[in-house]
């Protein structure tokens, strides 16, 4: 019986270890640079902006050895929208994003360099910060419904360890806060170049 439980106990033990080998999940953070493009509309508004640095959290579980699905948080410090109005009229908006996203990511593993895709949906939350930065405060928090892709390759610096670099890509609406005079209809690519850590368990 003494016998029986030790092998049961054994395999049990190599199980587990087993399991823990596979590293199906990882967790990690990056460093971002939140870039938005000059946008010019049909409703005589232009939209520039200034960049943002921010941070971004991953979540990644893998369901096949080379697939994965992802959930991301990402914020960033402020930057400034500027809007011009029929070429005379300014606005400013000093704002944060949040975003939060999933993905599908793929892939290929090259002995300690892995690249990968990535694209899913998500949403990007755009917070005006009512201080002096800001020209007009009739503007409101706004959520837009977007979605996300990109590339990048991993580097494996440790069974546990590897560093990311990577380029995404989201696309969703032009914001106007809430503000019509502020209407572009239009879509725009954000560009969110990050470079981070990331930690398997």
């Amino acid at each position: 019986m003494k016998k029986i439980a030790f092998i049961v106990f054994l395999l049990a033990v190599c199980a587990a270890a087993g399991r823990a080998q596979e590293s199906r999940q990882d967790i990690s953070l990056s460093g971002t640079v939140f870039l938005e493009p000059f946008m010019a509309s049909s409703t005589d508004v232009q939209v520039h902006s200034n960049r943002a640095f921010g941070a971004m959290l991953s979540y990644r579980y893998m369901i096949t050895p080379s697939s994965a699905l992802e959930a991301n948080y990402g914020l960033t410090y402020t930057n400034t929208i500027r809007y011009v109005v029929s070429n005379t009229n300014n606005y400013n908006v000093l704002t944060r994003t949040q975003e939060i996203s999933a993905a599908y990511v793929r892939s290929f593993v090259y002995r300690k360099f892995n690249p990968f895709v990535e694209a899913g949906p998500g949403v990007m939350i755009f917070l005006p910060v009512r201080d002096s930065g800001t020209t007009s405060l009739d503007v409101k928090q706004q959520t837009s419904v977007g979605g996300l892709y990109g590339g990048g390759i991993a580097y494996e610096i440790s069974p546990s360890f590897d560093i990311r670099a990577e380029y995404r890509g989201f696309v969703t609406k032009v914001p106007n806060f809430g503000y019509s005079l502020l209407s572009t209809n239009r879509w725009y690519n954000i560009n969110v170049p990050s470079v981070g850590v990331a930690y398997h368990f």
